[in-house]
Order: C-alpha cells, then structure tokens, then sequence
C-alpha cells in the first residue's frame, strides 16, 4: 500500500454550539484563503455556514467541506452539523476522512451530541484528535472537561488506541492554539493554529491505496450547480479519474451504465476550480450524471468495483405535510399544488438520506419521517420559504414490528435544573418511561 503524504481528510464533530464553524473560520484566514480580506474581522463570521436559515439560527445544518493549503499539505476539512438529527449529515462526511477532531467546550464539557458524534467516528475506527475550545472562557473549567471526555471514551468502549489521543487547547475565536494546558479562562501560548495544523499532520494517517488499482470514487454528498446541473461529490477511493473520461456508474440497485465526465472540480479554500485529474484520497466534485445519487459508485470502465452503499440510522419521528386546505389557501404562497409539494419533498429525499416520504391514504397528503423534529421543521421552513403552502401534522413517534414485538426508539436527555426542581422532573420523565443513568451534584446549586 502506497500513501498520499501531502494530503489529509479529517472532519470537526462536536455538539452544537461548541465553536466547528468558527475553527474552519480560522484555519482559512490563516491559510490565506481570505486573502481579499486585510483583517479577519472584515470578512463575514462562520463563512461555512452558507444556507440563510443556518446564519439566522448560528447553527450548521449540512455538512460541507473545504480545502485548507499548509505549506506543501493540503488539509481536505469537513464541518458537520451538531444536532443528532442532522445524524445522516455526519454518517456521510466520516464516510470521506480518515480521522476526525473533537471539539469539546471547555465549560460545558461533554454533551449528548458529543457522545452520538463520538459514538460514530469510534465505530469506525477513526483516530481522533482532542480539541478543547473557548478555553478563555471565565467559568472554563479545563481538567474537569479532560477527565469528563476520558469518562466518555471509556464508556463507548473504545479501544487502547482509541483512547490514546494527542490534547490541543484553543480559543477557535482568536485563532489560538498550544499543546500546552492553560489556566482557565486563559489564553493558549502561541500566538496561531500552527499546533494544531501539526497534530493533523502527525496523527491523521494520509490517504493510502495500491498502485495500479482500478478506478474507485464514493459518492458521499450532492450538489447543484446552475451551469453544471448535479454535482456529485465523492471521496476517489483507488486509481485516477479525469476529465472526460469514460467510467462505469455502479447505481444502488447493482445495474452498471457507462458514463461521461463532463466537467471535474476540487476545492480550494472555498471555492471549487476546475481540474484534469484527481488521485486516491481527494475530494472531488463531478458534473454530468443527472441521476446520480448517494452511495453509489463510479469505477473504472473496464473493471467495475462496487464500494459499500451509506448506512444511515432509522428515522425517529413523523409527520404529515399536505396541501394548505384552509379557505384562505394561496394568499401567502404560490406553489399550492399536491403536485409541487411531492416533487419538492422527492427532491429532498435525493440529498437527505436520513428521510423518508410515505404515502398516505390521502393523495395531497404525505408523511414524513427523519430523525428529530428540529430537522422536519428545517424542511417546513425551507419549503415555506420557497413559496410553499403547506398543512403539517402533530409529529408522531415512529414504531416497528421487531420478531412480532412492538419496539419503539429511545433517547438520552440530559436535564441542567436548580436542585430545588429534581422531585417535579425526575416525575415527568417517569410518566414518560424514562430512567436515570447519572445524576452529578456541582455543588452549585444545580444538578
């Protein structure tokens, strides 16, 4: 097995709010991506966050990538969303990295998105990077955190080598980072992200593959483009791949079609440039396969080798979303039809594995599953700000018949309360069959 020394894919996890999309931030403004831009803070904050409602809420909702150059290294980043129910996000940008960084809040240590982010790239046995941000915090509290994420490791059983993982402290904000512990609410030693680029250097393995290997590119996430049409965007997996070039499509169902590259992209910084060829390891974005989907494979022409298609975990929740059939329907909106409102939730399925739309004894009435309803309400919003007019229904829990038994999902909650409030919620999550697993006094007056 051969390796691509000059090239690293990794992915920022972390829960949300924890300081991802600021990071990314940093590492392209030292990296001369901006170079239009004098000083950081002329440019816009959390450049990754693109789509409106992700500005508007300060959190990430699609997962993207960028492309950051260190000297002779290129850093290929993927910032994933925080939310568990953006889950299907972060499945499919662990498929394109070799290893991850974990952003822990130097405050607030672990939280639930930690452990189901953690929980994913574990089980892929995917090394990891520690990184614990906003350490200039005033009510930092940094050992604690450090013995808080060990306790996380241990209890999703990771391995000894998992566990062994290199500890960078940052301030993502001001562009810092040391190897060496602050004080709480300090300010890391050195004065930019240099640390930090060097641990990815050191400890993410580089993009390895066999000499002479056919074609092999995942497709792992989609695109559009108003000039291109759909961009598929895969993770070349063995062999090259060029523009123009003839290769086999493998779809999802097995069928293999040959097909044409029209056009190839990669990314740098945040731009996507046209490019000839692309090796093993690179990220790259393809145009001129209209009905190309996620999971699928494009592979060498003459010898066609299927990757494994994207697993993603079951939808949670459900809903219905219909046709507005109120008297005052089409005064607020102009796509009214049963017609639009199916093609629109059939073009968000293309793109959002983690869904689903099932029919209903209704014909302008479907339902809606996916993994929390913070991600069914992403959806709402977005059609209604398309032009959409819509009913929704009261959001349902999702069963399934399991060897003729009634199973139904189950989630973990942490609850932040005065002490004063355990009596009333540990009732309310009784009567809704919940169970405590950990209860943590900080002698602070809250549990």
């Amino acid at each position: 097995m051969q390796s691509r020394d000059d090239l690293r894919n990794v992915a920022i996890i972390a829960h949300v709010d924890h300081g991802k999309t600021t990071l990314v931030d940093a590492m392209l403004w030292q990296s001369g991506a901006f170079a239009a831009y004098k000083e950081q803070g002329e440019g816009k904050d959390r450049v990754m966050d693109s789509m409106d409602l992700e500005r508007e809420k300060g959190i990430t909702i699609l997962a993207k990538n960028t492309a950051v150059k260190r000297g002779d290294m290129t850093v290929n980043i993927i910032d994933t969303p925080g939310h568990a129910d953006f889950g299907g996000e972060v499945e499919r940008g662990l498929e394109m990295v070799d290893g991850v960084l974990l952003l822990v809040d130097a405050s607030e240590g672990p939280l639930p998105q930690t452990r189901f982010v953690l929980r994913k790239a574990l089980s892929k046995k995917l090394p990891v990077i520690l990184v614990i941000n906003k350490v200039d915090r005033s009510d930092a509290r940094i050992a604690e955190v450090l013995n808080e994420t060990y306790e996380l490791f241990l209890d999703l059983d990771a391995d000894e080598k998992q566990i062994e993982f290199p500890i960078v402290y940052a301030c993502a904000k001001a562009g810092r980072a040391s190897l060496t512990q602050t004080a709480d609410g300090g300010m890391p030693e050195e004065i930019d992200l240099q640390v930090l680029f060097d641990v990815i250097k050191e400890t993410i393995p580089a993009p390895t593959y066999t000499e002479g290997a056919p074609l092999q590119a995942h497709v792992t996430n989609l695109d559009a483009s108003p000039y291109l049409g759909r961009l598929a965007l895969c993770r070349v997996r063995q062999g090259t791949i060029s523009k123009g070039q003839t290769v086999a499509w493998i779809r999802t169902d097995g069928s293999v079609e040959k097909v044409k590259i029209s056009e190839l992209l990669i990314t740098e910084g945040l731009e996507r440039v046209p490019a000839l060829s692309a090796g093993p390891g690179d990220i790259i974005a393809v145009a001129g396969i209209e009905e190309i989907t996620l999971g699928e494979t494009l592979a060498d022409a003459e010898n066609p080798i299927a990757l494994p298609l994207i697993t993603v975990d079951e939808p949670s929740i459900s809903m219905t979303i219909g046709i507005n059939t109120s008297p005052l329907a089409g005064q607020s909106g102009k796509k009214v039809t049963a017609r639009l409102v199916k093609n629109r939730l059939d073009a968000e399925l293309v793109g959002n594995v983690s869904l689903r739309v099932l029919s209903t004894e209704r014909p302008d009435t479907w339902e809606v599953q996916g993994r929390g309803e913070l991600q069914l309400a992403v959806l709402v919003e977005l059609m209604r700000r398309e032009g959409f007019e819509l009913t929704v229904g009261k959001p349902q829990v999702v069963t399934k018949m399991v060897d003729g038994k009634m199973h139904e999902p189950m989630e973990r909650l942490t609850v932040d309360i005065p002490e004063d409030y355990l009596g009333v919620v540990t009732q309310l999550m009784a009567l809704r069959k919940g169970r405590m697993e950990q209860m943590v006094n900080h002698g602070t007056g809250t549990l």
